[in-house]
């Protein structure tokens, strides 16, 4: 093998470990009777903080514009078997997602519609896995839509996962920088 082709095996490798973090989500399949999207990224915690972040913390990293009340700090999430991801303001509330598995630092799942699908006639499954990695952890969400949209689920894939990628964005930059919005200093 010459200089020039090691060097490429080398790049393609390393672009192969480095990619899942660049990478926001994706779609990883769509079709008209529902999708499901995955991201994976690195934060540089122990997965019992991450967790912790994640539970404790939602209003300080969850985007107010993806919210009912429009401010964030109104939501709040019970983690533990049929705990809510709810969102509380007065006069009124939601139940984003009901909590159905927690073990705490490796794996949260949770159901439900999020947003708009909540008043389709479909049900949506949240897991998201905290692995211990090398100076962190590797995070990984995972989101699957099934059921009944007039005109088919794969207008959603799309916006869905811009939706979860920009919102796991902005909790990896809660974790590593202390703030959401990746300007803070940790």
């Amino acid at each position: 093998m010459s200089f020039l082709s090691r060097r490429l095996h080398r790049l393609a490798a390393l672009a192969l470990l480095v990619l899942p973090v660049l990478l926001p989500g994706e779609v990883i399949d769509s079709a008209p009777g529902g999708f499901t999207v995955r991201g994976v990224m690195t934060l540089q915690v122990p997965p019992s903080e991450a967790y912790q972040k994640f539970v404790r913390n939602v209003g300080d990293w969850w985007d107010s514009g993806h919210t009912f009340s429009g401010n964030a700090k109104n939501l709040s999430l019970d983690d533990q078997p049929g705990g809510c991801f709810c969102e509380k303001w007065a006069g009124g509330g939601v139940q984003h997602l009901r909590v159905v598995y927690v073990a705490p630092g490796k794996v949260l799942a949770m159901r439900g519609g999020m947003g708009p699908l909540m008043s389709l006639a479909v049900t949506g499954g949240m897991e998201i896995q905290f692995a211990a990695v090398e100076n962190g952890t590797k995070l990984t969400y995972t989101y699957s839509v099934g059921g009944y949209i007039p005109k088919g689920a794969e207008s959603w894939a799309a916006p869905v996962d811009g939706m979860l990628a920009e919102t796991f964005g902005r909790f990896r930059n809660y974790v590593n920088t202390g703030s959401a919005d990746g300007k803070g200093g940790k």
